[in-house]
C-alpha cells in the first residue's frame, strides 16, 4: 500500500479569480510537481464564492469536470445552450471534449456558495462536449457508499469518459464501510468533507485528503459524524 496525504492546513492555494480555493493538486498559480496528478485525477478544488462573485466565461477541452455544491447555489451557463442552477445534493458533470466555454456565478447576492470541483482526464480525446445534472437523495449515502458518478460503460445516472467513479458516504461514529476497487491498477483518493474518519491506518479530519494505491479494497470507519468523498481513478496510462 502506498499513501499520499494532503492535510487541509498544508494544501496549496491558487488564485484563479476564485475568492477562496484550496486545491490539493497543482493548478493555476500553485504548482507542486510531486502533486500534479493522482493517476487520472487532475484537480480537486474546494471553492467558496462570495455573493455576486464567480468566474466569467472561460474554456476547457479534453477534461471530465464534476461539480458538487455543498452550500448555496451556483449558476452554470455554457456555449452548448445549457443553463442551470446547482445546489446541495445536486451533482453536475461536464465533458469538455473538443471544447466548451462556460461560466459559474453565485446565485445569491449575499450568501456564499461552497462547491467542490473535480477534474479527471478522459480515456479518449476530442469527444463531443456533454452536460448532465442529477439531484440525489442524501439518504442514499447514509452509512453506505452511494455512487455519484460512474464510468461510461456502467451507464449510471451520471457518467464520465474514464474508468473512474465518485462515491459519497456519511458515517455515524463507529460505523464501518468497505470499498472494493474496480481494477488492480486503480487507486482511490479520499476527501473528508466534514468530520473525522479512520482509513488505511490514518485519521483524517475536515478537508484532509489522502491518495491510496496498491490496494484491492479499503475500509473506512467514522470517528465522529463525517461526510466523505471517494474518487477512484486509473493510476496507469493517465
Amino acid at each position: 500500500m502506498k499513501k499520499t496525504i494532503h492535510p487541509a492546513a498544508q494544501r496549496g492555494h491558487a488564485d484563479e479569480g476564485r475568492p477562496a480555493t484550496a486545491p490539493p493538486f497543482g493548478v493555476g498559480s500553485y504548482s507542486d510537481p510531486l502533486d500534479m496528478y493522482f493517476g487520472a485525477l487532475r484537480v480537486l478544488n474546494d471553492d467558496v464564492l462570495q455573493g455576486e462573485s464567480g468566474l466569467a466565461a472561460h474554456g476547457h477541452a479534453n477534461m471530465e469536470i464534476v461539480s458538487i455544491p455543498l452550500r448555496g447555489a451556483l449558476v452554470h451557463r455554457d456555449d452548448q445552450g445549457n443553463t442551470s442552477i446547482i445546489q446541495p445534493n445536486d451533482v453536475q458533470v461536464m465533458s469538455a471534449g473538443t471544447g466548451i466555454v462556460h461560466s459559474e456565478h453565485n446565485y445569491s447576492a449575499h450568501a456564499p456558495v461552497h462547491c467542490l470541483q473535480i477534474w479527471i482526464l478522459p480515456v479518449q480525446q476530442n469527444l463531443s462536449p456533454r452536460y448532465a445534472k442529477h439531484t440525489f437523495d442524501p439518504k442514499t449515502w447514509q452509512n453506505q457508499w452511494a455512487p455519484l458518478v460512474v464510468s461510461r460503460q456502467q451507464q449510471g445516472k451520471l457518467w464520465i469518459n474514464q474508468q473512474a467513479g465518485i462515491a459519497r458516504a456519511s458515517l455515524e461514529p463507529g460505523k464501518v464501510v468497505n470499498y472494493a476497487l474496480g481494477a488492480p491498477d486503480h487507486g482511490v483518493y479520499v476527501f473528508v468533507i466534514e468530520g473525522k474518519v479512520w482509513v488505511a491506518g490514518e485519521v483524517l479530519g475536515r478537508r484532509d485528503g489522502m491518495g491510496v494505491e496498491a490496494v484491492n479494497q479499503l475500509a473506512l470507519q467514522g470517528i465522529e459524524p463525517c461526510d466523505v468523498l471517494l474518487i477512484e481513478v486509473p493510476m496507469q496510462g493517465a
